[in-house]
């Protein structure tokens, strides 16, 4: 059921100016109609407000849902120190390579002597190449690092990072749907708790203005109990009247009064219960606006019962709801079952890895002479230190078997199904018994206040005629007050059967799946 942008709109400014008034301005009592109490209590209500949350819930899952097919993104970064690392040609013949470098050195040397034209430059033996070497290195105040693992780096940074594109997740497709699904069904739930709380909001200042008038005719018997004692006591004091009547007068007196303060406490509670459900500050002093009154009791004499239960079937969005959670449990199922098919993802990783020693500063040759040397540094961030690595490519997942948990688990959602569909066909059922139920309360109502209507206009005679004869001197003070007392009670059932009428109306309306209306009506007389 949906109003206006306008009209709530409206409302929202409303109550917050009536929740936010001043402590002196909330003094003042605010004069409320039902009409006015329905949108406040629309836009207030505790449980309506939960209701919509449940949608606002539902949205955020939609975004969730279709987050499992929009590219992942994630950034990495790490410092790894490498205490001591092993050697990887530990245990193979490789290891001993490193070891002879020196002896390339010297064979690359004395290679170049034979080819050289210079007839001064003659091949050397091994032990001269060291020397030599050696003492090209303490010239200049360097050593050369020996014995550690050539693989061996301190520092290790790696940062990256790694895009992943779904481009066939049955499951996460599937519940995209569901997540829809269920954005739906809370909006039914909304629709239909809007009805609820108008019936609720109904009945509860029906309620409210039942006790009301049900204060005010105490009230009125009252007054005319304490005129009745007044005579009385005249009419002792005279002479004319034993004693025993004045008592008896003051004793219905004092227990019409007990009355009137319990029917002031139930009055004051009933429009406290009104505030709760329109969701004002319970000390708020509110007054209602508007008369407890049956207009046109046979408006739905006409209306059948098929027609009013066609009308609920085709309006309530409760039955829509059940039946979407039986679309929503196959939705569920859709989800499992796709656990048979493969997923099929695109990923890229980029990554910057960075392997940094501790010393930086290496021996290197001068003007490639094998034993000159000189010292270099290098920055922290050097090229030499640092590395780009890209790849991409495509993933398949594909579950072969798992013990046949998927097929268990397509089963459980099957039974959930045929469940939910039992739920539906149970709501259906309850919804025309409902229908049903409320027609039949209906009419029973209208036919109470008919009889009632008749009872007060007898009840209001009888008690003339016998104010009339006492004034007469032919009824006793007795009789004048046991009309009274039939009077009051004539009203008090009236008014009891308009606000079971009014309610039953409410129900009715309720049932059938909105607040009625002229064309609505109309429809339901004419099926």
């Amino acid at each position: 059921m949906r109003r206006p942008v306008y009209i709530v709109f409206f409302v929202l400014v409303g109550s917050f100016g009536l929740l936010q008034r001043p402590a002196a301005a909330q003094n003042a009592p605010v004069a409320i109609t039902l009409d006015e109490a329905i949108q406040i209590a629309l836009a207030n209500n505790y449980v309506m407000q939960q209701t919509r949350l449940n949608v606002d819930n539902a949205q955020a899952q939609i975004r969730e849902a279709w987050g499992q097919v929009l590219p992942q993104v994630d950034l990495q970064s790490s410092y790894t120190r490498n205490l001591k690392s092993a050697n990887p040609f530990a245990g193979s013949e490789a290891g001993g390579l490193f070891s002879s470098f020196g002896l390339i050195d010297w064979l690359a040397y004395n290679e170049d002597a034979r080819t050289d034209t210079d007839p001064s430059t003659d091949p050397i033996s091994l032990d001269e190449f060291f020397d030599r070497r050696q003492a090209g290195l303490d010239e200049a105040g360097l050593t050369l690092g020996g014995g550690e693992n050539p693989f061996s780096v301190p520092n290790e940074f790696l940062n990256g990072v790694t895009i992943n594109q779904t481009l066939y997740n049955g499951s996460a497709f599937a519940a995209i749907r569901g997540a829809k699904q269920l954005r739906e069904l809370n909006e039914r739930a909304v629709d239909r708790q809007e009805q609820i709380l108008i019936h609720e909001v109904r009945t509860t200042f029906y309620s409210a203005l039942l006790a009301q008038e049900q204060f005010a005719v105490v009230e009125q018997s009252v007054d005319r109990m304490a005129r009745t004692l007044n005579e009385t006591i005249r009419l002792v004091n005279q002479g004319i009247a034993p004693k025993f009547q004045r008592l008896t007068a003051e004793v219905e007196l004092a227990n019409l009064e007990t009355q009137y303060v319990n029917a002031q406490n139930a009055a004051t509670k009933a429009v406290d219960q009104l505030k709760m459900v329109l969701g004002i500050p319970i000390e708020q002093p509110l007054r209602l606006r508007g008369e407890l009154e049956a207009a046109d009791p046979g408006l739905f004499v006409n209306v059948s019962t098929q027609s009013a239960v066609a009308a609920a079937l085709e309006r309530r969005p409760d039955l829509e709801q059940a039946r979407l959670a039986v679309d929503l449990r196959r939705v569920d199922r859709s989800i499992t079952q796709a656990q048979y098919l493969p997923r099929v993802d695109l990923f890229a990783n980029f990554n910057y890895i960075g392997r940094v020693p501790d010393n930086r500063t290496f021996v290197t040759s001068v003007d490639d002479d094998p034993f000159t040397f000189r010292s270099e540094t290098e920055s922290f961030f050097s090229r030499s230190y640092w590395n780009p690595s890209i790849n991409a490519g495509l993933r398949l997942t594909w579950n072969l078997f798992n013990g046949f948990q998927t097929s268990s688990q397509v089963q459980q959602r099957q039974v959930a199904i045929d469940q939910a569909q039992l739920d539906y066909e149970r709501q259906l059922a309850s919804v025309s018994l409902e229908v049903q139920n409320a027609l039949r309360d209906l009419e029973a109502a209208r036919r109470r206040i008919l009889a009632q209507e008749q009872n007060v206009q007898r009840a209001a005679l009888n008690y003339e005629h016998a104010r009339t004869r006492l004034r007469e001197g032919v009824a006793t003070h007795l009789e004048e007050r046991n009309a009274s007392e039939q009077y009051d009670q004539s009203q008090l059932n009236y008014l009891q059967a308009v606000h079971d009428y009014l309610v039953a109306r409410s129900a009715f309306e309720t049932a059938v799946g909105m607040p009625l209306q002229g064309t609505d009506i109309l429809n339901l007389t004419r099926n």
